[in-house]
């Protein structure tokens, strides 16, 4: 069992981990980010949780990336590091640049979900108590509302850094029309909007192709990537079938018919180039979205201190070759 009493490697930030600076802003986040979307919350070990803390933090891991509904059960993996935070992370606070969102569903009724100013204001009282905090490094708005106008979301986020309750505000996953839209009402009120949170990896490349990656540099905003592995897709765990214990095999997040013959063959594919370059798969998708200087920082999700450990590996080497990103995109 890991002891209550924690001490941060003396080496944190001179053993390997390398800083982005995000946007136009002083921030610098570390190039992986940890999630704390699965693996964290009341279903699993809170040694296990803790462990891969404690490791991510001492090999230069500053930024946690969290939700309000991340667990699972909702608002669970908010407990949990707020336990750790109790436990190992108090001394340490203003070291940790720590996030949390609020828009997904997370509580029934008509006020548990989405943009308005009752949800977003109630879900981060809520996140806090939760963390152990008394305020978040940044707040996101987790999702673009269609519903609500976006000047009551956009200013609930003006309003939440003038209380002190977050630092920074970003959004995340906001449509291209909507991003630009918030980084003007923001920017007007002089409330930065610090990060762009999106799904970008090497089968989903939309940030690049709809201009959001150029959007936000041109605002001034961080890009900051989620989802980097597709779920597991980009490992080599799908390569010869479908494991027992996998999350496609339990089809919760990730269903059987999105393996079809054509990924499978685009993965292996993937796999010996990456095997040519002397990386895992993981390992190379996570480089190759590092490969760009418009992404601030990958936000990478571990059910071990053994799998964050291999994730890590990934800034060894981020350089491709004119030929290899040929064949990625072939």
């Amino acid at each position: 069992m890991t002891s209550s009493i924690y001490s941060p490697a003396a080496d944190r930030y001179e053993n390997g981990m390398k800083y982005r600076r995000c946007g136009r802003s002083g921030i610098l986040l570390p190039e992986i980010s940890l999630g704390l979307w699965h693996n964290f919350g009341d279903l699993n070990s809170f040694a296990n949780s803790q462990a891969m803390a404690h490791y991510a933090f001492d090999h230069g891991i500053t930024h946690f990336d969290l939700a309000n509904n991340y667990g699972p059960s909702n608002g669970s993996a908010e407990e949990t590091f707020g336990q750790i935070m109790k436990k190992s992370f108090l001394s340490h606070r203003d070291e940790l640049f720590i996030s949390t969102k609020a828009g997904h569903y997370m509580w029934p009724g008509p006020y548990g979900e989405w943009g308005s100013r009752k949800n977003l204001m109630a879900s981060l009282e809520q996140s806090l108590k939760r963390m152990n905090l008394d305020y978040v490094d940044i707040f996101y708005s987790h999702r673009y509302d269609p519903d609500t106008p976006l000047e009551e979301t956009l200013q609930t986020l003006v309003d939440i850094v003038r209380q002190g309750k977050a630092l920074y505000v970003g959004i995340s996953k906001y449509p291209k029309e909507a991003a630009k839209y918030a980084f003007r009402y923001l920017e007007e009120r002089n409330v930065h909007c610090l990060l762009y949170q999106g799904r970008y990896n090497l089968l989903n490349q939309e940030p690049e192709k709809s201009g959001i990656l150029k959007q936000v540099q041109k605002n001034g905003t961080g890009f900051i990537a989620f989802s980097p592995l597709a779920q597991g897709l980009l490992t080599d765990r799908y390569i010869n079938g479908i494991p027992a214990d996998s999350r496609m095999a339990q089809g919760n997040t990730l269903k059987e018919d999105v393996l079809t013959p054509h990924l499978l063959q685009k993965l292996k594919r993937l796999n010996e180039l990456a095997q040519q370059r002397g990386q895992t798969l993981a390992e190379m998708s996570l480089a190759w979205l590092l490969k760009d200087e418009l992404v601030t920082s990958v936000i990478v999700g571990a059910s071990s201190v053994g799998q964050l450990a291999d994730n890590l590996k990934a800034i060894e080497n981020t350089h491709f070759s004119d030929e290899e990103l040929k064949a990625i995109d072939n």
